[in-house]
């Protein structure tokens, strides 16, 4: 079971995560949305797409940007269609 954790605070947990670039994708269903905010801040894979970002938002601090996903990847990376990653100190766990 992956887990990702901020602050203590449980973000996202699941048996079923996609890994990708070292990466653990957790699905759509497995993320606590609570802690999510959406950005204005989009990068671009040459294979993956165009990416989205959400801060992470736990007991009023805000992390910028610490998670992303793939509204629209590109065939190659279709596995992971909005499923979410986390980076900036989010701790991903096995």
């Amino acid at each position: 079971m992956s887990r990702a954790v901020w602050k203590g605070t449980v973000l996202a947990e699941s048996d079923r995560c996609e890994i990708v670039e070292g990466n653990r994708y957790f699905p759509p269903g497995a993320v606590n949305r609570a802690y999510l905010r959406e950005s204005a801040t989009h990068t671009t894979c040459g294979w993956k797409g165009l990416a989205s970002y959400y801060h992470v938002v736990v007991d009023g601090e805000t992390n910028e940007d610490a998670a992303w996903y793939y509204p629209e990847p590109k065939d190659a990376a279709r596995r992971i269609k909005d499923h979410v990653a986390f980076w900036r100190g989010v701790q991903v766990e096995d």
